[in-house]
């Protein structure tokens, strides 16, 4: 199954970006992103919408997610219930930004880079998936995940 649902994220993401601005600089420690991006705070309920968009985010098409509203979220990758309180608000802004730095190989986009990638499509070149407000209101959102998946 992982074949058709990594060839639907392909093209999906070849529809173009969400976003074209310069990357705010920021210092991976550890296993995390402690500062948020260019200081900006998070919004769950626009991070919300992000994860739950099959146009944005994409989240769903992998993850199953506590947004009951939303049908067919996938069960490739884990499920984000929980994800706040598996992870700290810093490990979850890196599995956004640069997931290959944690698991080398994964489907995992990186949704805040641009330099490294292999096979990105001509509209993404140089632009990322999401900026850095999208990423602090996804941040925001899983953060205030805490109950696990029932």
């Amino acid at each position: 199954m992982r074949g058709p649902a990594c060839a639907l994220l392909w093209l999906l993401l070849q529809a173009g970006p969400a976003a074209a601005q310069p990357l705010a600089p920021y210092q991976v420690q550890g296993d995390a992103i402690a500062a948020p991006l260019a200081g900006l705070a998070g919004d769950a309920a626009r991070g919300r919408a992000i994860v739950a968009s099959r146009q944005q985010g994409l989240c769903l098409l992998c993850h199953g997610a506590p947004i009951p509203e939303e049908r067919f979220q996938g069960d490739l990758a884990p499920h984000l219930a929980g994800a706040g309180a598996r992870f700290s608000t810093g490990q979850l802004r890196l599995r956004l930004v640069e997931p290959q730095r944690l698991a080398p190989g994964t489907l995992m986009p990186a949704y805040y880079r641009t330099e490294g990638l292999q096979q990105v499509g001509a509209a993404w070149r140089g632009k990322p998936l999401l900026d850095a407000q999208q990423i602090e209101d996804v941040v925001a959102y899983l953060s205030g995940l805490k109950e696990p998946a029932p």
